[in-house]
Parts: C-alpha cells; structure tokens; sequence
C-alpha cells in the first residue's frame, strides 16, 4: 500500500462492515479497489475465488484485471470475477437456468431484435411510438416489476397499455428461449429475493462484493447487490454523486442515500485528493457542483500548481466557435509539441459533432469520433453471430430469421410469413419447423430447397461445434454459411472485401481469447454484452465525443463547446427546472482537464432560416471570476498568448526553411 494517502489507505484496510467511498474525480478510486482486492486475499479475509468485483463497462473490467493481475499471484488473479453488472447476471443465469424458466444455450436479444418483436407486437405503430414503449418497459424492468406488477403500478392509459405489451413480449421471450440485457439484471435479482437455498449458495460463492460507480445503479442493480450481499452487507461500493449522469437509463443516485437506511453500520470515507487536475480546475469544478443539494459534500483539492486560467470564449456562432477550436488544437500541437491525442472535444448533443469535424478536416487534424460505427454493429459481424446464436439455441427465431437470408437463398419475404404461420400451428421454432417435410412441402419448390440446404449446413456445422475450437469454428462457419462469398459480391473491390473479411477474423480471434472449454453459445452471449465503446480506441488522433461518453476518461486539454442555456443545461431541463444533473454533467467535463481547459459559446444561431439569439450558459456565472479568462478581459494575458502564437509561428517558418 505504498503510496495511498491516509483516506484511501483507511478504505483499503476496512472490512469489519459494509463501506461506501465518496470517491472524488481523479481520485484514485481504481487504485483503491485494486488494493483493496489484494489486502481482503492477501490478510486471508477472502480467498480469491470468492471475491467479486463490479464494474460498469468491459473496459473498466478489462483494465482493472490487467491491475489485479500485476499485484496478484496468477493463480489468485485467475480465480477473480472481475466483470459487468450484465456479465455477472449472465453467469447467474447460465447456472440457474432452470430456476429462471430457460433452457440451456439461451440468447440474448440485443436492440435490433427487441425492437423488431416490438414492431411485431404494435403494427402499424410509428417508430417513435415503438421506442417509447419499450423505454417504458424498460425502465419497469429497471425498477425490477414483473409484467403482472406493471400492470399494477400503471399510473395513465400509455403505461398500461405498456405494462400490457410487456406481458405480451416477456411471453415471446419465453418461447424463443431469450433474454434481454434488461432481464440480465431483472431476473436474478427475483430469483434470489425468492429462493433462500439459491441465495445462500450464491453467498458462499461470493463472500465479498466490490462494486465500481456504485452511483450509476438503477433499482434492479441495488436490489442484485442486497441479495448477494445480505443483511451484513460484506461489500465496498465506490461511487461519487456529483458524478451521477445517467438518471435517462435508469441511474437512481438516491441509491446512495437508501444504503445508508439499509446498512446502519455502513462506514463512509471520501476520498478528495485529486491527482489529475490543476487547484484552479478544481476550485472551478467546486465552486459549481456546490449549487447541488448534497448529504456528503466533497471538495476536491491537489497537490499540483494553480495551472492555466480556463477560459471562456464568445463565438459568434457554431461554425466560428468550431473554427477556433480547430485553430487552438492546430496552434497548441506545433508549438507544445502536443501529440493528437493530448486533445478533446466535448459537447453535450451528438449533433454538435458536425461543425467541429469539418473544421478539423479542413486543418487536417485527425480525429476520432467516439460513438461512430461500432464493431459490433457491422453486418457481417451480425450475421456471423446470428448463426452462432442459432447453433446454440434453435429456438432463437430472432437468429433465424438473419442466418436464413445471410446470405438469401431464395427463402423470400413470403415464404418466411408462410413458414412462421406454420410454425405457430405446431407450437415449434421456425428452425424446427423447416426441418419438417410437411412443412417445406407447403411451401414453394425453390424456398423449400433453399431451406433444405441451409438445415444441411446448419446441421453440420453444429456437429462440428461440439469438437471444434470456438475460434475455427466462426472461420468454419464465414466459409461454409456463404457469408464470405456474399462479401466478395457485395464488396466493390478487393481492399474493400479484405477490411470486411477482417471483421469476421477479429470476431474469430475474440472467440479464442475466452474462457477455455466455454461453449460457443456462452461466449457468443458474452460479446453480446459488449458495449460499442468497449472496443474505442482512437489512437493518436483528436477525440470527440459527448459529456456522458467522457466520464472516467483525462486529457491534457480539454474544449467544451456550446455552452449555452438550452444547450447546457438542456432544453428540457430548463423546462423542467431540474439542473441538478446537467450540473453535474458539466462537472464531469470540467473535470477531466489535466492542464488547460476552455468553455466555448456561440451568441446566435439559425433556425428555419431565422436568426436566433442565445444566452450563455447560467452555469458560467456560477463559476469563480477568479479563476477565468474571458476574450478581452485581460489584456496581459491576451498579449502573451499573441506572444506565443508568434513565436510558434516563426519556429515553423524556420524549421520550413532549414527542410
């Protein structure tokens, strides 16, 4: 424990009772838990198998096992589950599938293929008719009702009629033998609140829970970690409220305040220290978040210099502000030898995003937009995993509905209608019912013989599952399915086939980096829990991206633009007179700044072809004048800074010339 502070070296070394650690941002709070892992293992508190640690992303998993596994034995760090919320309620599952009413080799749906059952549930209803339905639903699932007890709670005709859908879906879940990611969560926090021999096993298994971002819990992940962890609470949870910025999915940061009611005994350490941000940064981030109601104010302090004034910059509109900061990027890069990816751009809508990249562009600055095109959402990918889902579970009518059309085989819209009608008539999956002769003789000669070939390489490839490595068995299967020919068919050159055949090579790869002896549905259930941010990585390039996707993130200069009232604070928080979290999410942003940081508002902006005046953001008077710098207010500073940009200047010219 060399080198924790007196706080969290106190964290570390507590487990007589359950703990809470307000962790500030850039407070250590990573190390913290690693240290914590090895002191319960290494003091013999806990063996290493019995310890569980939760976070919230792959990434966080994946970085926080890399930590454990330097501090640790290998043996001891093997023997962690070190995972998401997601992942640890799909390990419960796969255990005690029989208690959740589901039979081995289950899928997942992920959005795509809820929605579609959605749209099947409600036709004729517009999209957005469909997405509110099943954000309702969702967040029923979130606060951990059952459909009956939706049904209940309804408060208007749009939940009820929700609450009734959802009985409806739950009911297709059933049938195809299927999960979604919300009943990841739903599921074993019901099983365990109503099976005393179930939780008292799954105690013994985990004897001591550590939970990340403890804040970002909704109510069905509170109630997941009370079961596990029982009336004696043998946990340490890891949160900070001033970071809270997901109520929209179901965060609840009360939480926090009802562990206190739960866990009378619960012991509470804050950890203020900083150990990423400049003192002025920080009295700026204070200074801010101290406008929100708190039951445990933090304030942050460093050890670190005063730093830069962060200044405030007055643009005449979008494309003016985009332009400079494109401007200050290109500048500070050249004359502080500043790599690319020293530099980010946050913003609070994804549309924000659009004048900024072609100023970039028209620089030359690289870039990475986070929340672009994911891995996991490209067709081949898709495609490959919708056959693995169907090898592992033939019930997943969802699965082949996609494996059957990649690539088409002459089994057309029609023929697919046919083949479901039927298949409602047999009480049978669709992949059951086109292995029926009766079936395909119903059907027309060229689908039925499309059919007949695609159970051939179903059937064979499912064979092949049960010996095959998981890894050769995706390369079997992009082969033998035809999806490799199709992206030879559909590419428009040999680079462009090349890029899309390495899709489904890195998907190979990823299946052979998983647990040894997992079966392939198993695996193919654990990549659908991978997030789009998980594989994220923009190299040496500016990043963009939006205040939610920034939080756990650094980086030494950090631009946060439009900054203005409907913008940040949002529009409908205005509406709603509820700033608490749109505070909060500029904290966050604030607060990833490691040097120098810049607050940028436009004056004006077109709307429908009308001039529109806009007003600064109202937090910018909420933070400390002391600790800014707006154009013009100081002439000293400007005259310096013109000083540099000269000197830059002139070293470019030079290092120009002596080329």
């Amino acid at each position: 424990m060399h080198g924790l502070n007196p706080p969290q070296r106190a964290a570390v070394l507590h487990c007589d009772s359950p703990l809470l650690v307000l962790a500030g941002a850039g407070s250590g709070k990573t190390r913290v838990i690693v240290e914590k892992i090895a002191h319960l293992i290494d003091a013999g508190h806990c063996s290493a198998r019995r310890v569980a640690a939760i976070t919230f992303t792959n990434k966080a998993a994946k970085e926080m096992r890399s930590r454990v596994g330097k501090r640790l034995k290998a043996d001891a760090a093997n023997d962690l589950t070190i995972s998401t919320f997601h992942a640890l309620g799909l390990r419960f599952l796969q255990i005690e599938h029989v208690a959740a009413g589901l039979k081995r080799g289950f899928s997942i749906f992920d959005t795509d293929d809820s929605t579609a059952q959605m749209r099947d549930l409600m036709p004729g209803a517009k999209p957005d008719a469909i997405e509110a339905t099943k954000q309702l639903i969702s967040r029923a699932k979130n606060t951990g009702l059952t459909p009956e007890q939706a049904q209940s709670a309804a408060k208007s005709p749009r939940e009820l009629e929700a609450a009734q859908i959802y009985a409806r879906y739950q009911s297709r879940l059933q049938t195809f033998n299927a999960v979604d990611f919300d009943d990841l969560i739903r599921l074993p926090a019901m099983i365990l609140e109503s099976n005393p021999d179930i939780t008292t096993a799954w105690r013994e298994r985990i004897g001591y829970l550590l939970v990340d971002e403890c804040q970002d819990t909704n109510d069905a992940q509170y109630r997941l970690l009370k079961a596990l962890t029982g009336p004696h609470g043998q946990f340490t949870c890891v949160g900070d409220d001033d970071q809270s910025i997901y109520a929209w999915r179901g965060a609840n940061p009360d939480n926090l305040l009802q562990m206190e009611r739960d866990y009378p005994h619960l012991k509470i350490i804050k950890l203020e220290q900083n150990y990423r941000c400049s003192n002025r940064v920080l009295r700026t981030a204070n200074a801010l978040i101290a406008r929100n109601p708190h039951q445990h104010l933090k304030t942050l302090w460093s050890g670190q210099a005063d730093g830069e004034r962060i200044r405030i910059w007055e643009c005449r509109d979008s494309e003016h502000e985009a332009e400079r900061i494109a401007a200050e990027i290109a500048f500070l890069h050249d004359a502080r030898q500043a790599p690319w990816n020293d530099f980010c751009i946050l913003f609070r809508g994804n549309h924000q995003s659009r004048a900024l990249e072609k100023s970039l562009q028209i620089l030359r600055i690289p870039y990475h937009l986070t929340g672009g095109p994911a891995f996991l959402e490209r067709q081949e990918v898709k495609d490959a995993l919708s056959w693995l889902r169907l090898l592992s579970n033939p019930d997943d009518d969802a699965a082949f509905l996609r494996a059957v059309q990649s690539p088409k085989r002459e089994v057309g819209a029609t023929s697919l209608a046919k083949l479901a009608e039927l298949a409602h008539q047999v009480h049978l999956p669709l992949s059951r019912t086109a292995e029926s002769i009766g079936a395909l003789k119903q059907l027309p000669s060229r689908a039925a013989n499309g059919l007949n070939e695609f159970n051939t390489i179903l059937h064979a490839l499912r064979q092949q599952a049960a010996t095959l490595p998981a890894g050769e068995l995706v390369r079997r299967l992009s082969e033998r399915s035809g999806l490799l020919a199709m992206l030879r068919a559909q590419s428009k050159d040999q680079a462009g086939f090349e890029r899309r055949r390495a899709n489904l090579e890195e998907l190979a790869e990823w299946f052979e980096s998983g647990p040894n002896g997992s079966a392939v549905g198993d695996l193919a259930a654990q990549l659908a829990l991978l997030s789009r941010n998980d594989k994220d990585d923009g190299g040496n390039q500016v990043r963009l991206m939006s205040l939610h996707a920034a939080k756990g993130l650094e980086f030494r200069y950090v631009f946060i633009a439009g900054c203005e009232d409907g913008t940040l604070p949002h529009e409908a928080a205005l509406e709603e007179g509820s700033l608490e979290e749109e505070r909060r999410l500029l904290y966050v942003g604030i607060t990833r700044t490691k040097e120098a940081l810049w607050l940028s508002y436009s004056r004006e902006t077109r709307r429908f072809r009308e001039l529109i005046r806009l007003q600064p953001s109202r937090f910018l008077d909420e933070l400390p004048a002391a600790e800014l710098q707006r154009d013009g207010a100081d002439p000293v500073a400007d005259v310096e800074r013109r000083k540099e940009r000269a000197n830059a200047s002139f070293a470019a010219i030079q290092a120009l010339l002596e080329k």
